[in-house]
């Protein structure tokens, strides 16, 4: 499409802002054929019927979706044509989670070895260093998935900051540990470090590197030539970026902690989500839906700021992994031919597990002067209730699951529809804030797999919509740099008053 066509329906969305951010959602709620809004793929639900949209406003954003050539890269996506353009590359995660990738030899060996290290029984535990990708979403996936956790304990360390390995290392011992030193480049600065004191700590102890460390990366020749065993480096290719990764043997730690079954349940679930992405009409394509209103909320109603709010405690990270999702995608200025974009772009992504948030920002999110969006995440039953002795703990943990997702529910339509008090107004709730409400049967692999592909689908097709380049990173080299510059020269020429004074007190304090 031209780009005044293009430019026209941009106008239109700014003017249908402006226009329907009077409206209010109790009356919008109220409105005949409302429940239209409320989608599902299996067990998921989607319900939209809390956001600030109407007919009109819909079909805009959707108008936008075909202006903006959404379907063409989405097929380009899914097909592997280069997509992230500054680097040219595929963006290939997708086909990860296909039965095709399953059959390839990188996955079989990866399963074999973990089914091979759990059948032994040695290995107590296992240490996970990596950092961003490497670190965030199997951490995530790790911690979602306790219920089916059956192996070796897993840790995971991502920080320089020397605590954060020791900490770990204070539970475990040389000769019950297998590390796993996560990196794409194998040159993280970070990550290095870290798995360097993880080799002086089992050479220490008389152990052998090559029987108590193992390599994650797209750069295998690096890894080998830092001393690992090349039986035990399982790479991945360079079109899968960090914040997509842990589909792939980044996975291997997630895989090592719950077993190889449950990992393909979680690859099961992510591909359900990709078909459905990949096919279905726009406008009841959930990933699609979700992703215009990310635009919708940031660059037409000025909302800068986005929540995740999981009423699940073992979805307690997943803020965390959705936050290096979205930003590190989406929090770019320009667009893919390098001209600045046309308009705001990638929120800001935060969240905790409710119910704890009711008691620490859900007072902001209610009575305070900025409306922030949010996505209000619950499974419909518990999960890992196995474990309970008595019918009576079993009905207690049911009842108190209930209370969890009522909670969940009554956030959203307190949000949305407030209360009046003009008698006290310290005691007004002028509603109007949105919300989706999300919800599943349980929190198994399969549905875990499935949520994460969504939000991940939701970022490229935000990005997508803008414009701009949801797959490089440019943004996190700059202070890298300046660090390494820093080292190397601890002068500090080149550097502020202020920075050159830091340093000195560093090294006066050794």
């Amino acid at each position: 499409m031209s780009s005044d066509h293009h430019q026209n329906i941009l106008t239109d969305l700014h003017q249908l802002a402006a226009s329907e951010s009077r409206l209010l959602l109790s009356e919008l709620m109220a409105g005949e054929g409302r429940d239209q809004l409320v989608f599902s793929l299996d067990d998921l639900s989607v319900d939209l019927t809390r956001q600030p949209v109407t007919p009109a406003s819909l079909s805009a954003l959707l108008q936008l979706a075909d202006s903006a050539g959404l379907r063409q890269n989405i097929d380009d996506m899914m097909a592997g044509r280069p997509v992230n353009l500054t680097e040219n590359r595929p963006a290939i995660h997708c086909q990860l989670r296909s039965p095709e990738y399953r059959k390839t030899e990188a996955f079989t060996a990866l399963c074999a070895f973990v089914d091979q290290l759990r059948g032994q029984g040695q290995i107590k535990h296992v240490v996970n260093i990596g950092i961003g990708g490497s670190d965030l979403g199997p951490a995530m996936v790790y911690r979602a998935l306790t219920a089916y956790q059956s192996g070796p304990a897993v840790h995971f360390v991502g920080n320089i900051d020397p605590s954060d390995l020791n900490d770990v290392l204070a539970l475990c011992q040389p000769e019950t540990t297998l590390f796993i030193i996560t990196s794409k480049t194998f040159t993280t600065a970070e990550t290095m470090a870290n798995a360097a004191l993880a080799r002086h700590w089992l050479q220490a102890a008389g152990c052998s590197v090559s029987d108590h460390m193992a390599g994650v990366t797209a750069a295998p020749e690096r890894a080998r030539d830092w001393g690992l065993d090349a039986g035990r480096i399982f790479a991945f290719a360079e079109g899968v970026g960090g914040r997509y990764s842990l589909w792939s043997s980044v996975g291997l730690a997630v895989m090592l902690g719950v077993g190889t079954d449950p990992f393909r349940q979680l690859l099961d679930g992510a591909h359900a989500m990709d078909n459905h992405f990949a096919t279905a009409d726009f406008a009841r394509n959930i990933p699609v839906l979700l992703g215009l209103l990310r635009v919708w909320h940031r660059s037409f109603l000025g909302r800068p700021s986005y929540g995740l709010m999981p009423y699940d405690q073992r979805l307690g990270r997943l803020p965390a992994w959705a936050q290096q999702l979205e930003m590190e995608s989406n929090g770019k200025s320009v667009d893919r031919q390098g001209g600045p974009l046309a308009l705001g772009s990638g929120p800001l992504i935060w969240g905790e597990p409710g119910t704890n948030g009711q008691h620490s920002f859900f007072q902001w999110l209610h009575q305070g002067t900025d409306i922030v969006p949010v996505d209000i995440l619950v499974p419909r039953r518990p999960s890992g209730l196995d474990q309970l002795a008595s019918s009576d703990q079993l009905e207690a943990a049911r009842a108190s699951h209930r209370t969890l997702a009522i909670n969940a529910v009554a956030q959203a339509e307190a949000l949305a529809l407030g209360a009046a008090n003009t008698d006290q107004p310290h005691r007004h709730f002028a509603g109007n804030r949105p919300s989706v409400l999300i919800s599943w049967d349980q929190t198994t692999p399969y549905a875990l797999g499935r949520l994460l592909a969504l939000y991940e689908h939701i970022t490229v097709v935000s990005g997508f919509i803008w414009g701009l380049n949801s797959f490089d990173q440019w943004g996190v080299e700059l202070g890298k740099q300046m660090a390494s510059q820093l080292s190397q020269d601890s002068s500090g020429d080149g550097f502020s008053r202020a920075a050159r004074a830091f340093l000195a007190t560093l090294d006066e304090q050794g």
